[in-house]
């Protein structure tokens, strides 16, 4: 799993979270304990820094990325879905954002809520909590009930399962 050192600054990964060894994290990047990076992900804080809190998931090949006036932060219990590009946004915890999405610089998502597979959500954007996103442009389209909420529970409560038995079967690392 390369962990690079990008002009003096290390990532921070906390012993609890798993790295797939095919994931990269460059520079000025903190991973929360029970997270978890899968294949192919890359997570550069090179231009600014990226904050990952607790039990979030990054999903395969997903790329999280800054620019200078754009830091990246992912609170708890986020789920980022596979091929989704996150760049210089912020996310409150217990959301979950859809395979293949773009979500752009300066974009804030509230807590609870949900963006579906393939939305783009343009840059600037502010998003209440409890909202369902989709489109693209993507849009609020409606409120989060509790099935959805459950969804999101679940997500994060199946990927802390699933990173155990893949570091089990020597599949994923924890960070020493």
């Amino acid at each position: 799993m390369p962990i690079l050192t990008f002009k003096g600054k290390k990532p921070r990964i906390s012993r609890g979270s798993y790295i797939a060894k095919q994931a990269v994290v460059i520079g000025d990047v903190t991973i929360g304990a029970h997270s978890s990076v899968w294949f192919n992900s890359v997570l550069r804080g090179d231009y600014n820094s990226i904050l990952i809190g607790e039990k979030t998931n990054i999903q395969d090949s997903c790329v999280l990325h800054t620019d200078p006036n754009y830091k990246l932060v992912l609170r708890d219990n986020v789920t980022v879905g596979h091929g989704a590009v996150l760049h210089g946004c912020q996310i409150d915890s217990d959301v979950l954002i859809g395979m293949n999405s773009t979500i752009l610089n300066g974009v804030k998502i509230g807590s609870w809520s949900v963006v579906a597979a393939g939305s783009v959500i343009r840059q600037g954007t502010i998003i209440k909590g409890s909202s369902l996103i989709a489109g693209v442009p993507a849009k609020v389209i409606g409120k989060i009930d509790d099935k959805l909420k459950e969804m999101i529970r679940e997500s994060t409560i199946s990927y802390l399962n699933l990173a155990k038995v893949y570091f089990e079967e020597k599949l994923l690392e924890k960070p020493s």
